[in-house]
């Protein structure tokens, strides 16, 4: 068989889940003693680092893992991530082969000049955290509806199960996304709050809903 080229996480999870520090701490160690790197998904990682309820650290990631990124989108960049390496792991002529898969982008500094924003003063944990503080009180709401949650999140991400004439109603003057079907009568769906949530944004969900 095939031997696998790394350990790929997602943190937050495409569910909004979390790994602690102890599952990043026991699958960093099956990896050095197999000698594979471990690669964490950072798009969101802002809202993992900032949720009430996590003990993970970016410095925790840094220790534990070879390689991982730092999403920019999902926190108010205009475009990008950040590609961190740790120790000595970056592959050796990285920006050569960059360059040689037609991936070198121009003007990149543009690029760095957002992040270099975003880690001044704390901008970013600052940013993610106000997305968090949206989402609880979303959570809150959403709660006092009575509304049926398909998971407890702990990050920007919120799950409901809803009925399908629930989604229809909802759908002519909200946006949110669609998860999946569990059965013919209900539909999961997504509600996200961002860098960019208001008060008044939660508010106004919260009459029309």
């Amino acid at each position: 068989m095939v031997f696998p080229g790394m350990v790929y996480l997602s943190h937050p999870t495409e569910y909004g889940t979390l790994y602690t520090r102890a599952e990043l701490e026991e699958l960093s160690a099956i990896c050095r003693a197999h000698d594979i790197p471990l690669y964490l998904d950072g798009a969101r990682l802002g809202y993992a680092l900032m949720s009430y309820r996590t003990d993970v650290t970016l410095p925790d990631i840094a220790r534990l893992c070879g390689a991982f990124y730092i999403g920019g989108t999902k926190v108010g960049a205009l475009c990008g991530e950040a590609v961190v390496f740790t120790g000595h792991h970056t592959p050796k002529h990285f920006l050569t082969i960059v360059k040689q898969h037609g991936a070198l982008l121009a003007k990149g500094r543009l690029l760095g000049v957002q992040f270099d924003t975003l880690f001044t003063d704390e901008l970013y944990f600052q940013i993610s955290r106000h997305a968090i503080d949206m989402a609880e009180l979303l959570k809150k709401g959403l709660h006092e509806k009575g509304y049926t949650f398909y998971l407890e999140s702990p990050t920007n991400q919120q799950f409901l199960l809803l009925r399908d004439e629930e989604v229809e109603r909802l759908k002519e003057q909200v946006v949110f996304s669609f998860w999946e079907k569990p059965d013919a009568e209900h539909t999961i769906v997504r509600f996200a709050t961002s860098w960019s949530t208001t008060e008044e944004d939660i508010a106004q969900l919260m009459q029309i809903l």
